[in-house]
């Protein structure tokens, strides 16, 4: 059986609020780390979100 070509990735606040989202990424063809600009609910604005290891 194939490896999957995706990996489970953690959004985390870079606000320090600790919100998270779950996501996929393709680490073949986005080999750097992924920043996003989704909503923390605990500030209640739009942060920046970058890529930490799911443990």
């Amino acid at each position: 059986m194939a490896k999957p070509t995706t990996i489970e990735i953690r959004l985390e606040s870079k606000a320090g609020t600790g919100t998270f989202y779950v996501t996929k990424k393709n680490p073949r063809t986005k080999t750097e780390k992924l920043v996003m600009r989704k909503y923390d609910k605990k500030t209640r604005k739009h942060e920046e979100f970058g890529e930490k290891k799911i443990k």
